[in-house]
């Protein structure tokens, strides 16, 4: 499962020769860096995995998506779909760690002034300075409109006080992309502001690191924010469009980067679960013989097909500039409904075995439950495609930020 490998047949209509390339050199990262720290991660449940995120650092894949001009690797939405998926077969946690800085970023580079640029992304670029996304509270959940963080004007200044729940890469971010509510008295989509947090700064404090169920190593922690104190140029796009800056980037680059998580893990559990039934002996040959389970195991495999096919080719409408917004979505949706039920296949196929700590497969199916709720869940996700079909989804996100950030070379 850790092997090197090329990417399928079926997705050569999706990539570049340096999109094989990046893959190629994904999965051998993976088998030489990720795969002997998964068992150590798994049982240091209370740290946060940091040496997997310098090595990726390292390699500037914080910033795949970043132009050259602020240092990063200038690449597309495709080679960000790689890194994640390819990541993600041997360590769903090494994977989440890459897409939760990437989510902000490209709040940056659709929202951000060049001077917040400038400042925001070279730091993201060479490891120094990771990011968050702090959206998500303790009351209102996924309700953006029910966003209770408050930001007062002080002259030049914003102070905000709140609290955020929920927050991926919280105790690897040095800077926290904020939305908090700066009109009361008017909608949501004017309500709400983006700003840029420093975690250094007073009033900012970040509770103990508490592992989940899953993705060890990963911290989704709680922030809280006692009048902290933020100069209006941390002011992420303008006022009141702080729900633009969260929604469009949770569909350009929030569900995106789940789909292929999920794509990781649905691969690795198939691939496991067909190494274990060829191996088991029973009745004079293998598991792998019997028809019940062969039907079993040609279910996963239609799903991983389906999912893989739907990843990759959102990923390259998005490159491509068209209005994709409904195929992200679905992407992130079937994704993950195809990846649990796949996972959940694995589990019954290999009885009590699945159980052991020490097997993957316990582990794929923890990691899994992580990827239903951020992003919006699937009941949300349902919502937006009926708006679609009804022809009444207001704004593709993907239309209005139709550049790519840079196709790889075909």
């Amino acid at each position: 499962m850790t092997a090197t490998t090329t990417p399928p047949p079926t997705l050569r209509p999706f990539l570049s020769d340096r999109h094989e390339q990046l893959w190629i050199e994904a999965d051998a990262f993976a088998a030489d860096h990720v795969a002997p720290r998964t068992a150590r991660m798994e049982a240091a449940r209370g740290r946060v995995e940091r040496k997997i995120a310098d090595l990726m650092a390292a390699r500037r894949w914080f910033a795949v998506t970043v132009p050259s001009a602020f240092g990063g690797m200038g690449y597309d939405h495709v080679a960000r779909t790689i890194l994640i998926h390819r990541i993600a077969r041997v360590s769903g946690a090494a994977a989440a760690i890459l897409q939760a800085t990437l989510i902000p970023v490209g709040a940056i580079m659709n929202f951000g002034t060049a001077g917040q640029k400038q400042r925001w992304l070279p730091p993201v670029a060479d490891g120094s300075g990771l990011l968050s996304i702090a959206v998500t509270e303790p009351s209102a959940g996924g309700h953006i409109g029910g966003i209770e963080t408050v930001a007062e004007r002080d002259g030049s200044d914003w102070v905000i006080t709140g609290a955020k729940a929920h927050i991926g890469n919280s105790h690897l971010a040095t800077t926290h992309l904020v939305v908090a509510r700066t009109d009361e008295g008017v909608r949501a989509d004017k309500a709400l502001t983006a700003f840029m947090v420093e975690s250094r700064l007073p009033g900012l404090s970040l509770a103990a690191h508490r592992p989940g169920l899953g993705l060890r190593g990963f911290s989704a922690g709680r922030l809280h924010l006692d009048r902290v104190r933020v100069p209006d140029d941390n002011r992420l796009g303008d006022v009141g469009q702080g729900l633009a800056v969260a929604q469009s980037s949770s569909i350009l680059y929030g569900r995106l980067n789940l789909a292929a998580l999920s794509l990781g893990l649905h691969e690795a559990a198939l691939a496991t679960t067909t190494v274990y039934l060829k191996a088991r002996p029973r009745y004079g040959s293998t598991l792998s013989d019997l028809p019940v389970l062969r039907g079993r195991v040609g279910g996963m495999e239609a799903r991983l097909r389906a999912a893989r096919t739907l990843a990759y080719q959102a990923a390259r409408y998005l490159d491509l500039g068209l209005p994709c917004d409904p195929d992200l979505i679905t992407a992130k949706l079937l994704g993950h409904e195809w990846a649990a039920q796949s996972v959940q296949d694995a589990m019954e196929l290999h009885g009590a075995h699945a159980l052991d700590t020490g097997y993957p497969l316990q582990r794929l199916w923890r990691d899994t439950q992580h990827l239903y709720p951020p992003a919006g869940t699937g009941e949300v996700q349902r919502i937006r495609l009926a708006e679609e079909a009804l022809g009444e989804y207001q704004q593709q996100w993907s239309e209005r930020f139709a550049t790519s950030p840079g196709p790889a070379t075909r």
